[in-house]
């Protein structure tokens, strides 16, 4: 009696290898990195939450890109944490701000690094918010000017994309508009479409030094209940000259991410954030799983699922297991 024989295609690592549906490619991997502005060039401070993560200066975020990008790291994330803050965020925009620095470095010493830049202020604001608040409301339409100003000072810099990370609603036709009359017509905006206002960032606020000082985000990112809202924001962010989609965070919504994949033709971006990252690691460290295992299979399900670029924090760590 005929039956189907599935086994006879796993039954070898490269007959498996040859009939894989999904490919995890070191180019499909972002790394994000948190510099932090020090005149202590050897400053690199451990994230106490993200076991293998560090704030580091400007020196070290070299030290670190070397290795990495001889292990075929193609694009990196930052994230400034500045020496001072205050209401209006205005380190963000700063043209000699830390973010602005890092880039110039990076480019001048890796110029084939795609360096991607986070466009928000909640790292920048005293009161931790994305956005200038009046009393305990955050401000949506003034702070949109910020967060152009922001950008610009990126591309300036020579940033090779910027990602506006606020979810504040108009926020990515105002960049758009802006990078476009100061002539960076060509430069690519990949929006934060779809973020949520997730469990899942709790070790980021340690890493960023973000912690809202009162309230939260959820008027501003997206209720985690929601699945057909996140139809809304992507197209309102492509209709106003996204180039990339992303979703964020990626594990715990891969149905949002298939969703996008079939209803948009644009690059699709998923961030594993640094809940996702931490929970791997923390089991890993109690040697309840085998944690490379572990990350590999959270990063082609999410490939799987419609991803084409992921930004993680494993991109260092598993690029000598993909390249």
């Amino acid at each position: 009696m005929d039956f189907f024989r599935g086994r006879r295609l796993r039954m070898s690592p490269q007959v498996r290898r040859l009939v894989a549906e999904t490919e995890l490619r070191p180019q499909d991997l972002i790394q994000p990195w948190f510099v932090f502005e020090t005149d202590d060039a050897d400053y690199k401070k451990a994230i106490g939450s993200m076991p293998g993560q560090y704030q580091l200066s400007i020196p070290q975020l070299l030290r670190q890109a070397e290795g990495a990008v001889k292990n075929g790291l193609a694009a990196c994330i930052l994230f400034g944490i500045p020496k001072e803050k205050d209401p209006k965020g205005s380190q963000a925009y700063a043209e000699n701000g830390i973010v602005q620095d890092a880039v110039r470095a990076l480019k001048r010493e890796f110029p084939e690094l795609c360096v991607i830049t986070d466009v928000c202020l909640c790292e920048y604001t005293s009161h931790g918010h994305c956005g200038l608040v009046d009393g305990e409301r955050i401000e949506n339409d003034p702070t949109l000017a910020l967060l152009a100003q922001t950008a610009l000072s990126h591309a300036r810099a020579g940033a090779d994309m910027v990602a506006p990370s606020d979810m504040m609603d108009g926020r990515v036709a105002a960049i758009r508009t802006a990078l476009d009359a100061e002539g960076f017509t060509d430069l690519p905006l990949m929006s934060y479409a779809v973020k949520y206002a997730s469990a899942f960032y709790g070790p980021f606020r340690e890493a960023a030094e973000g912690t809202p000082k009162f309230g939260d985000r959820k008027t501003h990112q997206m209720d985690p209940a929601n699945r057909r809202e996140a139809l809304r924001e992507a197209e309102a962010d492509l209709a106003e000259g996204a180039d990339i989609l992303m979703v964020k965070p990626a594990g715990p919504y891969l149905d949002v991410i298939r969703d996008l994949r079939e209803a948009f033709d644009a690059p699709l971006a998923a961030y594993q954030v640094s809940g996702e990252y931490a929970l791997i690691k923390a089991a890993a460290e109690r040697g309840w799983v085998d944690g490379r295992a572990v990350a590999l299979e959270s990063l082609t399900g999410i490939k799987r699922a419609g991803a084409s670029l992921i930004l993680t924090y494993f991109a260092e760590e598993l690029l000598p297991a993909i390249g």
